[in-house]
């Protein structure tokens, strides 16, 4: 009896080492450790490119693209602020060039006391009537839609200029000095004075031929703007490929994939979020850093709408990466992630028996999709990725569309996957069978006598 105790508890001491020993983790293997550490190092050198990327691509396209340079800048034409500025500016240059006697003496006689009336109603000076004149006509005309046409039309031949300017070529209107590139803004103000006579001040019809040049970079060394904005316009398409590409390595090197998918997508995420803060911050310093002579609003404006695209781009891809995070999140075996899909399933189920008890048949088509399930699944899947690649310029609200068209497609293949509910077998209808008369009674037979011995 002792002997057997004693081989049961050696037996229960055996069994509770080995699934003690089963529970402890096994230790790594070493090829295993060091594919770990490469995918941790693929992924953090794409994450720390994804905002390089973003910045590149913004870039080639704004400043690389006269199309969609313009087509950034457009909305500035509306902008109360930036109208304003535009309107002082051509006031102080056309002023500047303006000789007031002069283009008084070059009037006929009957006209001069018509034009000394006209800016004398406007008190003060002949000069600072004039000047009160041409601006209030002037912002008559940046606040008109007119002047759309020639805010497009300027930046247009501002944005080519200036992109010869930065690619090598002299051509143009932009001039390179030693540490400065400037614009001729000369087309600009011809087709403000026109519009200054088109609404009534003949006098600006005297003006001179007026060039002034506005400086758009200042530098040091120009030429190292001209090798940045070079490398930038090389690297615009393939930098944000580049990064996007180091993470996919580093999440197919990984041990456990799905995990460093989530944790991969959240750092893209992470990446573009932390750009966005600092574009912010940089607004601040920008405007802080400007001289008195320039109008904060506008300039403000002007860098809101500039950056405009560059903060869609961060918007997709921190929209893109929360995304990705949570689809490899729920599709993991954590109970929150199991009670999401059995939510999904039971609503497929559900909804697919109420269409089976209504009637509805899918003939060949069910079982169809349920032997290519998996094929048809990673189609949607790919077919998403290429609509949001080959979109020209996705939005944030694009993303998520597309999120909601593939969620939704995914949705009509497991109800078209679903096993049909079985029906309940249905009685066939029994016809009532006529009553049947009652069997006659039937006599009684005659026994039959046993004989007796």
């Amino acid at each position: 009896m002792a002997v057997g105790d004693s081989a049961d508890e050696l037996a229960v001491l055996r069994a509770r080492v080995a699934a003690l020993e089963a529970e402890k983790p096994a230790a790594r293997p070493p090829h295993h450790r060091v594919r770990s550490f490469f995918s941790a190092l693929l992924i953090v050198i794409g994450c720390i490119l994804i905002p390089l990327g973003i910045v590149a691509s913004w870039t080639a396209s704004i400043v690389g693209d006269t199309d969609r340079y313009v087509q950034t800048v457009t909305p500035l034409a509306s902008d109360p602020d930036v109208q304003a500025a535009v309107a002082n500016r051509v006031t102080n240059v056309v002023m500047e060039h303006i000789d007031l006697p002069a283009l008084l003496e070059g009037l006929a006689p009957e006209e001069r006391p018509l034009a000394e009336k006209a800016l004398g109603k406007l008190g003060g000076s002949l000069e600072s009537a004039l000047s009160s004149f041409v601006h209030d006509r002037t912002q008559d005309i940046v606040a008109s839609p007119a002047f759309e046409t020639i805010w497009t039309d300027a930046n247009r031949a501002i944005h080519t200029s200036l992109d010869r300017a930065l690619t090598g070529s002299d051509e143009g209107a932009v001039k390179i000095e030693t540490d400065t590139v400037t614009i001729d803004l000369a087309p600009v103000i011809e087709r403000v004075k026109a519009r200054l006579v088109e609404s009534g001040l003949d006098v600006a019809a005297k003006i001179p031929e007026i060039h002034t040049d506005f400086t758009v970079v200042k530098s040091d060394d120009i030429g190292k703007v001209k090798t940045a904005f070079s490398l930038l316009q090389a690297m615009g398409v393939w930098l944000p490929v580049i990064a996007v590409l180091l993470v996919v390595a580093g999440v197919l090197l990984a041990v456990k994939r799905r995990r460093t998918l989530v944790a991969a997508a959240l750092g893209v995420a992470f990446a573009a979020i932390v750009l966005g803060v600092a574009l912010t911050v940089f607004r601040t310093v920008y405007l802080n850093a400007l001289p008195a002579t320039v109008s904060p609003a506008a300039a403000g404006s002007v860098y809101d709408t500039l950056i405009r695209f560059l903060r869609t781009s961060v918007r997709v891809f921190a929209t893109l990466g929360i995304l990705i995070a949570l689809a490899a999140w729920l599709s993991g075996p954590s109970r929150p992630a199991v009670l999401v899909r059995g939510l999904w399933h039971s609503g497929i189920s559900a909804t697919r028996s109420t269409a089976d008890h209504a009637g509805m048949r899918l003939g060949p088509v069910g079982p169809f999709v349920r032997r290519y399930r998996t094929w048809i699944t990673w189609i949607l899947v790919a077919g998403a990725a290429a609509a949001l690649v080959f979109w020209s310029y996705p939005t944030g609200a694009v993303v998520v569309g597309l999120a909601l068209a593939l969620l939704f497609a995914l949705a009509i293949v497991a109800f078209l996957a679903e096993e049909p509910t079985e029906q309940p077998p249905t009685e066939k209808p029994t016809t009532p069978q006529p009553p049947q008369p009652p069997n006659p009674p039937q006599p009684p037979s005659p026994s039959t006598p046993t004989p007796q011995t």
